[in-house]
């Protein structure tokens, strides 16, 4: 079976290698796109809503790309090359109402898409375009029944039979998407794990990815949150490993995280490969810094992305956003950059003894 999820995609991807050895820039190879940071659940854990969490600590909940942009971003993607296009939040991108449109145009110029969703809102016109489109949607969820997930997510009572349905008649359209589901952690649902993996393997769910809920900004604070649960949990994922078959797979990222994010680097490269545009109008390094000052690359409010991408203003920012001093926190990319920092180091001459 090939892999779905991998820290060497960007191996793929030469022309990035030699962009960064020359100080140039491409465009990059995938854009995560914010098109609304208004959401309709209210997750406990979010870190674009709760004021204790750094993620997200300058959005605005109202924010959202008005049309023109959003196809003006789109018609960038394609006449720049961009490879491969995710909708995320911010807010639940599947509330933002041109987005099957944006999906159809992005599809027609040769750009893969995706989202992250809870879920609510895939059905209908929404559900079929990315059926037909989708490369793979990932939907958010924390529970097993309708109390959980109303307990989890300040919903109504019924919300987890109707996403649950969604999610069934998605499987039943017979597409090649791949439908996965993002299970988060906590204390209140890790002993359900496999009863819920039983419920979304019957619905017709490809994989169910696990992670640890995020509840502070260091990595010692998150570990002594899990620490009293990590056993438990451990064992209802390897219980749920059980129903494993060539459809369905369990995915265990839960673990324990480093405790310093110090980096000894002082260089992104990853930037090159991935950005992500939020519902501002505004370019940031990463989704680990989305709406953050020390995250922000520029703002494209009064020009176009391909205009500010290929910018001097862009590149110096690029060349010299320094992770040593701004990225002392959980980085998404930081093995990806550890290793193309280590490929970047090889002296051309001994590079051939391979």
């Amino acid at each position: 079976m090939s892999k779905l999820y991998s820290s060497m995609k960007f191996l793929r991807f030469t022309d990035h290698l030699a962009a960064l050895q020359q100080g140039s820039v491409c465009a990059p190879v995938h854009i995560r796109i914010k098109p609304t940071n208004v959401c309709n659940h209210d997750c406990w854990y979010c870190a674009y809503r709760v004021d204790h969490l750094q993620l997200g600590e300058d959005m605005v909940e109202r924010d959202t790309l008005d049309r023109d942009k959003m196809f003006e971003i789109v018609d960038d993607c394609i006449t720049m090359g961009v490879k491969a296009v995710t909708f995320s939040g911010g807010g639940d991108p599947l509330v933002y109402k041109p987005l099957p449109e944006v999906v159809e145009r992005l599809a027609a110029g040769g750009i893969r898409v995706a989202t992250l969703t809870n879920g609510a809102n895939l059905k209908g016109r929404m559900a079929e375009v990315f059926a037909r489109h989708g490369t793979w949607v990932r939907i958010s969820i924390d529970a097993w029944d309708d109390a959980s997930y109303a307990k989890a997510r300040g919903i109504k009572d019924g919300d987890f039979a109707r996403v649950c349905d969604n999610m069934r008649h998605f499987a039943q359209m017979g597409s090649r998407c791949v439908l996965g589901i993002s299970f988060i952690v906590t204390h209140d649902n890790h002993q359900h794990i496999l009863e819920a993996c039983k419920i979304f393997k019957a619905l017709g769910v490809n994989h169910v990815k696990f992670s640890g809920a995020v509840v502070a900004n260091d990595g010692a604070a998150n570990n002594a949150y899990h620490r009293p649960i990590m056993a438990a949990t451990s064992a209802q994922i390897s219980a749920a490993k059980a129903l494993n078959d060539k459809n369905f797979t369990v995915i265990d990222h839960y673990h324990e995280l480093e405790e310093r994010f110090d980096k000894s680097y002082t260089r992104c490269p990853f930037l090159q490969y991935l950005t992500v545009i939020g519902a501002d109008a505004s370019v940031y390094t990463c989704q680990d810094k989305a709406y953050t000052q020390t995250g922000l690359l520029g703002s494209i409010r009064e020009r176009s992305f391909k205009k500010f991408w290929f910018s001097e203003e862009n590149r110096q920012r690029l060349l010299t956003f320094n992770p040593a001093a701004h990225c002392r926190h959980h980085c998404v990319s930081h093995s990806k950059n550890l290793a193309i920092l280590d490929v970047l180091a090889i002296d051309p001459e001994h590079g051939y003894f391979v």
